[in-house]
């Protein structure tokens, strides 16, 4: 399990999450190896990378369901999985989470109910779910079963029940895979209204490299480990290249390089 690093539940640095030594191992693989990165509060941070490069595991462990984890993960001040992070952290999977024999409504009422089943009796779970729709403009679509939807759309509601009781972290793997431009456009859209309207902070992952540039920070992966922790104009001044993936893959020639370079030296 993760090793909370004994910081307060509101740290100073005013990081999101905080990861020192993170490593997570798999049977005979190790997956991530000892990463130590930070995100910062209120912004989009963009984890991108190859298919492979260990994105969605150490999503997982962000969000408390990956198991052998080690090292120090903090989230929101907690260690990663705490109890008291399951109202404050919203998370969306790859796939869909939603029922296709539930209508959108239905859906987003069932998960709300888990969340917090107190907020029935107030009627304000009713609202909170009347808001998470229309955030993804899923309003028209109130009363549709989801099994009817596009593959778009369902991934539409899939965020709307992680935007259920407002998160303070937004935790998005791959979000906008298989989506056509008009929607994703929209949905980076509303990740930046998200952020700068509410304060939340989002993690969103994604191996298109040209979603970087919609990001205030970045994280880039390969095999495991973190390239780079910067912003993307940083990145590109540090590379001297135009584009965030042709930085990217500068620092992956580098980082080959140095492979061979050590390999040679033993």
């Amino acid at each position: 399990m993760n090793k909370s690093s004994g910081v307060s539940p509101h740290p100073a640095s005013g990081d999101a999450v905080r990861a020192s030594d993170l490593t997570v191992v798999r049977g005979p693989r190790t997956v991530l190896r000892g990463l130590g990165f930070a995100v910062p509060r209120g912004q989009i941070t963009g984890l991108l990378g190859p298919s492979g490069c260990g994105k969605s595991t150490l999503m997982r462990a962000v969000v408390g369901t990956q198991a052998k984890v080690s090292g120090t993960l903090d989230v929101l001040g907690r260690p990663a999985g705490h109890p008291t992070l399951r109202t404050r952290v919203g998370y969306v999977t790859q796939s869909p989470s939603v029922y296709d024999d539930l209508t959108v409504r239905q859906n987003l009422d069932y998960f709300a109910a888990i969340l917090d089943p107190g907020r029935a009796a107030s009627g304000r779970r009713r609202d909170d779910v009347t808001r998470a729709i229309a955030d993804v403009d899923l309003t028209g679509y109130t009363d549709t079963l989801a099994g009817n939807l596009s593959g778009g759309q369902r991934g539409r509601v899939s965020l709307a029940v992680a935007l259920l009781g407002a998160p303070e972290l937004l935790v998005l793997d791959e979000p906008t895979v298989g989506l056509d431009p008009v929607l994703r456009r929209d949905l980076w859209n509303l990740f930046h209204h998200i952020a700068a309207t509410r304060g939340t902070t989002l993690l969103v992952s994604s191996h298109v490299m040209d979603e970087a540039e919609r990001c205030h920070r970045l994280l880039l992966m390969r095999e495991g480990e973190i390239l780079a922790d910067d912003t993307p104009d940083a990145l590109r001044t540090r590379t001297g290249a135009d584009t965030v993936e042709a930085a990217f893959l500068h620092l992956v020639d580098e980082a080959v390089a140095a492979g061979r370079a050590k390999e040679s030296a033993r």
